[in-house]
């Protein structure tokens, strides 16, 4: 699981200025911090996906949906947790993301690459 603790759930006022301290462009830290939230979204929705695949059923019952307490609660820790974007926002400025920026070698190896992959695909007809 994603460390939580010590985040606040609340919005927190932010120094722009700090965020631009480990790469020197406030957009590519946000860039950054947004890729970063993003890869959480998705594992603690995988998560929350995962627990409550537990209590899935195939009724239609009514009563069973106002027993089940427990898939209640689950939902409910989740949604207590701190927001995606607060989570990787504390990574970034305690400098525990790791990322790489790409030279401008490596962009145009990349553009080459996905040029060649797009010249091999068949045209699609609309």
């Amino acid at each position: 699981m994603i460390r939580t603790a010590d985040i606040p759930t609340a919005i927190v006022t932010r120094d722009v200025a700090n965020l631009a301290n480990e790469t020197g462009n406030v957009y590519e830290s946000v860039a950054i911090v947004s890729k970063r939230a993003n890869q959480i979204a998705v594992k603690l929705k995988a998560e929350l996906n995962e627990k409550l695949a537990e209590f899935a059923t195939n009724a239609d019952n009514l009563e069973e949906v106002f027993e089940n307490r427990e898939q209640i609660e689950v939902s409910k820790q989740y949604e207590r947790l701190p927001k995606a974007t607060a989570i990787a926002m504390e990574e970034f400025l305690a400098g525990e993301l790791h990322y790489h920026t790409l030279t401008q070698e490596e962009e145009d190896a990349a553009a080459a690459a996905a040029a060649a992959r797009a010249a091999e695909r068949p045209a699609r007809r609309m």
